[in-house]
């Protein structure tokens, strides 16, 4: 199982999200999985190389920065976790092609994007919730995807 984070500008929210699932869903024994789960992967894939380093030094197993990662993991990701902006080309102040929104679009995976109402984008009817509320429910998302 692959799971990808996706974050830019200084990758707060994205080194948060990585702490909270390594501490949750990577400490999972592999007995408590659903049967037929794979091993997880945790990728972090920053906008910038800052971000990218924020997510490694949260734990993430692997990292990489740019638009080229970002289409590459977006092709066998099981989920994609960052803010909503990641879907609008042009946000986080521009770090955000065109070409990555298409690709995390279309992509298969689980997308579980945080509403931060941000990057010109407002989400009606959603509580406007501490980060840490944000990734607490993210991350539990994914738990429940593969516990048993």
């Amino acid at each position: 199982m692959k799971i990808v984070v996706i974050d830019g500008q200084g990758g707060r929210m994205g080194s948060l999200l990585t702490a909270q699932i390594k501490k949750t869903i990577l400490s999972l024994e592999s007995s408590s999985l659903k049967a037929g789960t794979a091993p997880i992967e945790l990728l972090a894939i920053g906008t910038n190389s800052i971000a990218t380093a924020a997510m490694l030094h949260a734990g993430a197993e692997h990292g990489a920065t740019g638009e080229n990662p970002v289409l590459a993991a977006c092709r066998d990701a099981d989920y994609i976790l960052g803010p909503i902006g990641i879907l609008a080309a042009d946000a986080l102040y521009g770090e955000v092609t065109p070409a990555m929104a298409a690709a995390i679009g279309r992509s298969r995976a689980e997308k579980i994007l945080l509403p931060v109402n941000r990057c010109s984008i407002q989400v009606a009817g959603v509580p406007d919730l501490p980060l840490s509320a944000l990734v607490e429910q993210a991350v539990g998302i994914i738990r429940q995807g593969i516990a048993p």
